[in-house]
């Protein structure tokens, strides 16, 4: 995705709300009737669906991974309140832009596509195997497959070279693009997170074995800090591939992609005491970085993009990466219930929050983006730490207090399937060959294996070492 800077807090005119969102925070049915109004908003921003326009894409400015993210956000609250309003626009985005490639590589994007790009709409796909969102037909692309061709392409991106940072995934896909040398933790979390939950889904350890490399290098660059997840590393060519040039900077999905992901391998391991420990350590690091006191006393800690937020820089990218951390934590609880004490009260006092301040009424939208046309008195503003609206609105905003809302049901429903339990979506495990992410790389396709079906008890009867690339790493 791209990082756009810019001063937007003066940009919004607000008018006071006519409406509001009331929301009784311990009433289910409030709880899914205020979800619904937001979710109502957020989709009224999106037009693909619409004749003549393209399935999938939002207007400008919103890049084509934010769609993808919103499409998973959408598929969250389908199985959190089970209104299928929005399944119809979200099964045609998630096949159009699947493309004929069947690999998330649509022709018209795939020149300037990042890896992290294509990564949120790899998730996508995956929440939606996972949810047992209704299947597409069998002659179209399939929800599990989709995410293993998107994870065999990185897995021929990843730099072999031991020279440039000893690996890892490069934010762009093409060397030709400005940011190929940047290893930023969101393109290697996107890896990372698909990794862990293909092995979860599929019992396949040469996932596992991956999710583990993956997580070792971002530990052995220094992108890993009591638990902080920084940004990225540049490599630098000009000076004999020097590594240790290091973006020190927190964002709330970077930290929130590897507590989620840490926590499939906690489930997947059967609860191993190492991925406890990094979970943990991920877990506690979020807690104390983007949890904040509340415009209300008791009202607990309330959640904060911590870097742009209080000074109000953050860009419209940034403005939805909230969002993406409150679905992850909600997601971990189920997969490690331990965890549950800790994060639900913190989802609890977000949501209360964050429903306070979908109570905007715009009637101008902030130059360059596109103007709110849900009903008057429930524009989501960014900021939950102010008590109301605080006159920013747009696609970021509306679905971060979506997954807010949505995610405080999140104990009373299903736990994501495995391929053993209940899951439907039929995968390929050698997709991706024929994309363009696959063969515009320069690397010769070498597909996963098949690999062993490993029953958790071995799983955790021992400690499994597994080696790619020369390299021995611990997976449990």
């Amino acid at each position: 995705m791209r990082l756009l800077g810019g001063l937007l807090g003066a940009a919004s005119l607000l008018v006071q709300s006519v409406t509001a969102i009331d929301m009784v925070i311990s009433d289910e049915a409030s709880v899914k009737a205020a979800a619904a109004e937001i979710a109502f908003g957020l989709t009224k921003y999106y037009t693909g669906h619409l004749p003549g326009d393209t399935p999938g894409n939002l207007p400008d400015p919103y890049f084509w991974w934010e769609a993808g993210a919103m499409f998973g956000t959408l598929i969250d609250y389908w199985q959190l309140t089970g209104d299928d309003t929005y399944n119809a626009i979200t099964k045609q985005a998630i096949l159009h832009q699947a493309s004929e490639t069947r690999d998330f590589m649509p022709r018209n994007q795939t020149r300037t596509l990042g890896n992290d790009d294509q990564g949120f709409w790899a998730m996508t796909a995956m929440t939606a195997a996972e949810l047992k969102f209704p299947d597409p037909s069998p002659d179209e692309p399939q929800y599990l497959a989709l995410a293993q061709a998107v994870f065999n392409q990185w897995a021929q991106r990843w730099e072999e070279n031991e020279d440039t940072c000893g690996g890892g995934l490069p934010w762009q896909i093409f060397r030709f693009n400005r940011g190929f040398n940047y290893r930023n933790s969101i393109s290697n979390g996107c890896f990372f997170n698909i990794a862990s939950r293909l092995a979860r889904f599929t019992g396949n350890v040469t996932y596992a074995e991956w999710a583990a490399k993956i997580y070792a290098w971002q530990e052995e660059t220094g992108l890993f800090r009591d638990g902080d997840v920084l940004d990225g590393v540049t490599v630098k060519p000009e000076e004999d591939n020097s590594c240790d040039s290091i973006d020190q900077i927190q964002w709330t999905y970077n930290a929130g992609i590897f507590i989620h992901g840490s926590a499939v391998m906690y489930n997947f391991t059967d609860g191993n005491p190492i991925w406890r420990r990094r979970l943990d350590g991920h877990l506690e690091s979020a807690r104390r970085t983007f949890y904040t006191d509340g415009a209300d006393d008791g009202g607990g800690r309330v959640l904060f993009e911590q870097f742009c937020e209080p000074p109000g820089f953050c860009d419209v990218d940034q403005r939805s990466f909230k969002g993406y951390l409150t679905r992850w934590l909600a997601r971990t609880t189920q997969l490690a219930p331990y965890t549950f004490e800790t994060i639900s009260p913190l989802l609890t006092s977000s949501a209360v929050a964050a429903a306070k301040a979908c109570s905007g009424s715009p009637t101008e939208a902030p130059p360059g983006e596109q103007p709110f046309r849900g009903r008057a008195g429930t524009a989501c503003g960014f900021s939950w730490t102010k008590g109301g609206y605080d006159g920013m609105n747009g696609v970021g905003e509306q679905m971060n207090a979506l997954s807010a809302v949505a995610s405080t049901l999140v104990d009373r429903v299903d736990v994501p399937v495995t391929g053993d339990t209940g899951g439907t979506s039929r995968g390929d495990v050698n997709g991706g060959a024929n994309g363009p992410g696959s063969w515009m790389t320069g690397k010769e396709f070498k597909p996963i294996t098949t690999g062993e079906r490993v029953a958790a008890g071995f799983v955790t009867a021992a400690m499994v070492f597994g080696v790619i690339g020369g390299s021995a790493f611990l997976i449990l």
